[in-house]
């Protein structure tokens, strides 16, 4: 999609790996990004630390951080404390899968783009390293597209909204190479299910594996921090 300098965007910054890399894609293209986090009730509170680093290195236009307690539906590892994080993934969807927390992600960022005016939401969703999750396959995100065209005011209007997942078909390897063409500061991400409070990372978890993984593979030295 051809795009303008300066046409505005909202980016889902999470304060991990793939929604920096992300939001340096879309600050490549011209967009004036407004990223916007979301304190779900997750483990720890490292990741929007994170977040909030990462957006202040960028230098996005705006950055919000809106409270959703998901931790209250919990179902998963990620929310729900008597759910123990895997240290290594199995068959089927994991139970660190969140249910519908990318349909509320994408939501909120929904309803922010459009008191921007802005028309483009970006996510980092991935199908290759997280096939297991059903909220990361490109049908989701045709579908939750589609559902922004007629959900909206600025949709029955006739704007053209754009849900765009740029990182969809990469592997971790190719995500931090691009990542590093752009400069971006892998130190001050956080990927880890299990971060302690400082956001040291367990290094053992599925997320760490495919972390560390990634920058083996890419040929990049890995800045994260690991606890012990």
């Amino acid at each position: 999609m051809a795009t303008g300098v300066n046409e505005r965007s909202v980016v889902l910054l999470s304060g991990g790996l793939d929604s920096a890399t992300c939001l340096a894609l879309a600050q490549e293209q011209g967009l004036e990004c407004h990223a916007l986090s979301v304190d779900y009730g997750q483990r720890h509170a490292t990741e929007l630390q994170a977040a909030r680093r990462v957006a202040a290195a960028a230098g996005v236009a705006d950055h919000r951080v809106v409270h959703v307690d998901l931790a209250a539906i919990g179902g998963s590892a990620l929310t729900d404390s008597a759910i123990e994080v895997p240290e290594a993934g199995g068959e089927g969807i994991p139970v660190t899968y969140v249910p519908a927390r990318n349909t509320v992600f994408l939501s909120l960022a929904l309803g922010f783009a459009e008191t921007l005016g802005a028309h483009r939401l970006v996510v980092g969703a991935n199908a290759v390293d997280y096939s297991g999750y059903p909220d990361c396959r490109p049908a989701f995100i045709e579908a939750f597209q589609s559902l922004a065209r007629v959900a909206t005011a600025t949709g029955v209007e006739g704007a053209p909204w754009s849900v765009e997942a740029p990182l969809m078909h990469l592997s971790k390897a190719q995500i931090i190479r691009e990542g590093a063409r752009l400069g971006v500061d892998y130190s001050l991400t956080v990927s880890c299910y299990r971060a302690d409070a400082d956001g040291r990372a367990c290094g053992t978890c599925d997320s760490c594996r495919l972390r560390a993984d990634g920058f083996a593979a890419a040929g990049i030295p890995d800045p994260t921090r690991y606890a012990g």
